[in-house]
């Protein structure tokens, strides 16, 4: 009896599979739209938003008074770090995207720890001075520090799966898949934020869940709701030499409807 049971079991799946077709699991909608990549490693896709072309800074405004455009250096196509007017953010605030950046400490950088080459990409700006999703930048070739603060952390939160970090003088390049926050419409959160980052290739961050945005002391927490934000570059407060940041682009992600 049992063989009989196994048997029309077989042959009704058998029969089961017979009826369905290949078509049946094929879709044609959404179409995704064509996207021209970029000529050479890094370079920016047809449908990227250009934040740094190696000409201006009309993309960005200063942290500490947005109606100021702002007055990092520009020269030989690079943008160079001017600490006394401090962190600089774009004017465009975005929610999901991909986003490219090429960063450079001096070939003769001095200092040890986080005082060596000191920097930051906030993902997200949350507001002046250091508040936000911080990515870390610092020379960490040779220089030990705290591992949830060495490049490629997001800081104070998670530690990179590897050490990619190229010689002081060489750039450097980052590679960020960044998912927003998301709150409901009485503030609570919904669901966190998470980054993938690659660092000169080599995924260093996967899909890692934020716990809030970066605090320098206690634990990160989401205290409040924020939607779209600008990115935010930082003019660390350390005393050696100011690092350079170039090619930097942006690509909203949306998903189809």
């Amino acid at each position: 009896m049992k063989k009989l049971v196994l048997l029309a079991m077989a042959f009704f799946i058998c029969q089961q599979g017979f009826s369905q077709k290949p078509e049946d699991t094929e879709v044609y909608t959404p179409v995704p739209p064509k996207v021209t990549p970029g000529k050479d490693c890094g370079a920016a896709p047809s449908d990227a938003i250009v934040l740094f072309d190696g000409k201006d800074l009309n993309q960005w405004v200063l942290s500490s008074d947005t109606t100021k455009t702002a007055d990092w250096i520009v020269k030989d196509n690079i943008i160079t770090v001017n600490k006394k007017s401090g962190n600089i953010q774009t004017k465009e605030r975005f929610n999901n995207y991909q986003l490219h950046i090429e960063w450079r400490i001096p070939a003769d950088i001095d200092g040890t720890g986080q005082g060596r080459g000191n920097s930051g990409v906030f993902l997200a700006s949350i507001g002046k001075g250091d508040a936000g999703y911080e990515l870390q930048v610092l020379d960490n070739y040779e220089n030990k520090t705290y591992t949830n603060g060495q490049a490629g952390a997001i800081y104070k939160q998670g530690v990179p799966l590897a050490n990619p970090s190229r010689k002081a003088g060489e750039w450097q390049s980052y590679d960020v898949i960044w998912t927003a926050p998301v709150f409901d419409a009485s503030g609570k959160l919904v669901t966190p934020a998470y980054a993938t980052v690659f660092f000169n290739g080599v995924l260093v961050q996967d899909h890692f869940e934020l716990k809030g945005p970066t605090k320098y002391i206690g634990q990160p927490s989401y205290e409040f709701a924020h939607g779209p934000s600008p990115i935010k570059l930082q003019a660390h407060g350390d005393k050696s030499k100011p690092i350079s940041y170039r090619n930097i682009w942006i690509r909203p992600v949306v998903q189809p409807k």
